[in-house]
């Protein structure tokens, strides 16, 4: 086992960490991470949507198996959760002006919309940030990261009547180790999933900070 993989496996295993969904994807080896460097810069970008294609290509695993495509920036140092927000999003903004495919027709392309997920080679991915400076101990990585994971794993949740129980349960996770639940972690379908990528406690005036639609 890679010393990443490592790491990453002893976070998630970690009581602070909340999510069941990301610890069956680990325990059942779901997990692909690789480091790509300095986050935001062109050689990530390119790197990063080359590898997700193949991921997409490649397929998912099956229904109702947890899957996590994690991007890991070793060689970038973030200072605050401000940071880290305007770095995430010039990233993703950077694989948009990359990516060759239609945006996935089974979410909404604006960010402010509540159907809203990003998508990169034709499929959507709710994302997740992670970096040291978080303030929650439950997006607190030791580098700065971006998961991507399948949105149609959550709807086959719902489909099959275990979205709210799963929901529930990371919500009392998340209470019991960290205190609080986590604000931002709205009901999916109720306001824009694009207000929780980065994980800071965003304001209610929040408007995403890059314009996918004029990106290509």
């Amino acid at each position: 086992m890679s010393s990443l993989r490592a790491e990453f496996r002893n976070y998630v295993r970690a009581e602070s960490t909340p999510c069941m969904m990301a610890r069956a994807a680990e325990r059942f080896d779901r997990v692909e991470i690789n480091d790509y460097g300095c986050l935001g810069s062109d050689s990530a970008s390119g790197a990063l949507y080359r590898d997700i294609e193949r991921y997409v290509l490649r397929g998912s695993r099956g229904p109702f198996q947890f899957e996590s495509f994690i991007s890991v920036f070793k060689q970038t140092s973030i200072q605050s959760e401000r940071e880290f927000e305007s770095e995430l999003w010039r990233q993703l903004q950077k694989l948009h002006r990359l990516d060759e495919y239609p945006w996935d027709p089974a979410v909404r392309h604006d960010p402010e919309s509540a159907n809203f997920s990003f998508s990169v080679a034709g499929a959507a991915f709710y994302v997740v940030g992670l970096h040291p400076r978080s303030s929650r101990a439950s997006r607190r990585f030791k580098y700065p990261a971006i998961a991507f994971n399948y949105h149609r794993q959550f709807e086959e949740l719902k489909t099959v009547g275990k979205f709210e129980r799963v929901k529930a349960q990371i919500r009392r996770n998340d209470q019991a180790e960290n205190g609080s639940i986590n604000p931002m972690l709205e009901d999916f379908g109720e306001s824009s999933e694009a207000r929780q990528y980065s994980g800071r406690s965003v304001e209610q005036t929040w408007t995403c900070p890059v314009d996918l639609a004029e990106d290509r």
